[in-house]
């Protein structure tokens, strides 16, 4: 047989935006016609948008659907083209829609495929609205036998997690059925690590098969999630054929191989961004798109001389361009010289927007209003607080004024223990660091330090003080405090929340695998359970870790559970 030049679709979609979405896929299509390519792929719902979540309950939304599909159909002639959609169910029970891909061609719809494996894991909740498809059937173009599959039909293969989660294996169905070719359109959503994995299950399908994989990503973030790309071809013999960009809207056309020994024809390969690259890059496609698709152009945040809120500063930076980022240093009487000087330092290497509003005054006036309430008691918590809510009130107000994102900058080892002030550092419209960990924010910052020159050289490559890397982490809310007054380091605190967040281990399965005090270990899983109502008021974050404080962990508030 003979390649087939097929054109991978990686876009950027925005949810509910349905005529947006269309208009942009006949902008691909027309650019795919024009390269040679017989077929045109879209990822996973693409006319929607993933996640779409209840949208898919309007009525209105899915006769747009509807009507976008069947103007994509119309627009196509000289290409069949597989397009992702919310599709009603013609069936008189069940759930009443398909997650389907529509195969148009000739100017109508040719037929549709559905999804069959729908997860409930984690972010994914696809049995509320979708109902599984039931038979397996191939695709007929230019006389090549296509089994199309869905996102999640490809990862049933058991061997690569801990327990198989399917009975079923589309694949291996699609191949007895008699498939000459294996393509998969997606929305899988960005982790680190993940596209490896992704990689080696297509691999092995191919080689098991001897057939080729053609993956279509989405890609850009939407709400929590982020989605990568890194749409590929992997040909019969697991090799890379064609491999689009990462983090970035693509069209990859390319000729695949139809059998073991058939022709290849060379085609782009990019590189994929792995590690903490992987990390800076989905945050800052994370932040942007929250921006564009929420209709923000600008964002502000305190900047406090720490290393949190400088790596938020590079990623709004990075995302948005300097012009469009203000950073407010709110210094208290405990503030050190060096976070103030670290805070201009940062803000002048960046070339962002930077005022200083100086915290006594509000502080002075907050203390005489509560003294006589507070008369005879031991200063705390509660007075420390009252500075991370003026510095909360302040940042509010630009975002009001301005209509600026306002971006909280704490982290995923703060926010796992609570160590965080609701309505003070956790106000804010996006969490850009929430799902990463402290000590992954130092690599991150020292990344961007000695990796990311060409993003920033403008500042001389190093935008970040050596002094907010190098210092001890601190709230400063009383005189000379550090983290560590109140938690332990964070290679400790970071290895206990992965454990009992991530993978789910016990307190007992934590100590007897690390060798940590079983104290300190029960000391702190207790924070994360109590700490889960500060969770659910803080703002939107963006995944990158495998399990995020999010909608893909829900744990109830009033309990009694004791770890």
């Amino acid at each position: 047989m003979f390649p087939m030049r097929i054109a991978l679709a990686q876009v950027n979609p925005t949810i509910g935006d349905v005529a947006g979405n269309t208009d942009k896929a006949l902008s691909f299509i027309d650019r795919a016609v024009e390269q040679g390519a017989e077929l045109v792929v879209f990822p996973e719902l693409s006319v929607i948008g993933y996640p779409p979540k209840d949208l898919l309950l309007k009525p209105s939304v899915i006769d747009q659907c509807a009507g976008a599909v069947d103007r994509i159909a119309q627009h196509v002639q000289s290409a069949a083209v597989i397009v992702g959609y919310p599709m009603r169910s013609r069936k008189p029970d069940g759930a009443p829609l398909h997650n389907a891909a529509a195969v148009c061609r000739d100017g109508v719809i040719v037929g549709h495929r559905f999804k069959h494996l729908l997860p409930t894991y984690d972010v994914f909740d696809e049995h509320r609205y979708f109902e599984p498809g039931r038979q397996v059937d191939l695709i007929d173009v230019n006389g090549i036998q296509i089994g199309v599959s869905v996102c999640e039909d490809l990862w049933a293969a058991g061997e690569h997690f801990e327990r198989r989660l399917y009975h079923d294996n589309p694949i291996n169905q699609l191949a007895a059925a008699g498939a000459d070719l294996f393509i998969n359109c997606s929305a899988s959503p960005f982790v680190t690590g993940k596209h490896e994995l992704r990689m080696a299950i297509m691999r092995e399908l191919a080689r098991e098969h001897g057939l080729p994989i053609v993956f279509v990503n989405q890609v850009g973030a939407n709400d929590e999630l982020v989605f990568d790309g890194n749409s590929c071809v992997v040909g019969p013999n697991g090799d890379v054929l064609a491999h689009a960009g990462d983090f970035q809207e693509d069209l990859l056309v390319g000729d695949v191989p139809l059998r073991r020994g058939g022709p290849s024809v060379p085609s782009r390969i990019e590189t994929s961004r792995e590690g903490v690259a992987a990390v800076y890059h989905a945050l800052v496609l994370g932040l942007g798109d929250y921006c564009a698709k929420c209709g923000f152009d600008s964002a502000v945040l305190g900047l406090s001389g720490g290393i949190d809120s400088a790596v938020c500063a590079c990623l709004a930076r990075s995302a948005l361009g300097p012009d469009a980022v203000t950073g407010i240093s709110m210094p208290s009487r405990y503030s050190s010289d060096g976070s103030k000087s670290d805070a201009q330092q940062l803000a002048e290497a960046l070339g962002v927007t930077y005022h200083t509003i100086p915290l006594e005054q509000p502080h002075q006036a907050m203390e005489r209003t509560l003294e006589p309430y507070f008369a005879g008691t031991a200063s705390g918590l509660a007075e420390e607080n009252v500075q991370a809510r003026l510095r909360g009130v302040i940042l509010m107000s630009f975002s009001n004024k301005f209509g600026s994102l306002l971006i909280t900058t704490g982290n995923k080892s703060e926010l796992a223990v609570g160590y965080c002030t609701l309505y003070g550092d956790m106000a804010g419209g996006l969490a850009v660091l929430s799902d990463v960990p402290k000590t992954l924010v130092y690599e991150v910052a020292r990344w961007i330090n000695t990796e990311a020159c060409p993003l920033f050289a403008a500042c001389g490559g190093q935008p970040i003080p050596l002094d907010s890397i190098r210092k001890p982490p601190s709230a400063e809310l009383r005189p000379d405090q550090t983290d560590q007054d109140s938690l332990p380091p964070y290679e400790v605190l970071d290895q206990i929340i992965d454990r009992y967040v991530e993978r789910e281990q016990s307190v007992r399965q934590i100590i007897d695998e690390t060798g940590y005090d079983g104290d300190l270990v029960q000391r702190f899983v207790r924070l994360i359970d109590r700490s889960e109502y500060k969770r659910k008021q803080a703002p939107p974050g963006l995944k990158v870790t495998g399990r995020a404080f999010g909608f893909g962990r829900r744990m109830p508030l009033a309990m009694r559970h004791e770890p």
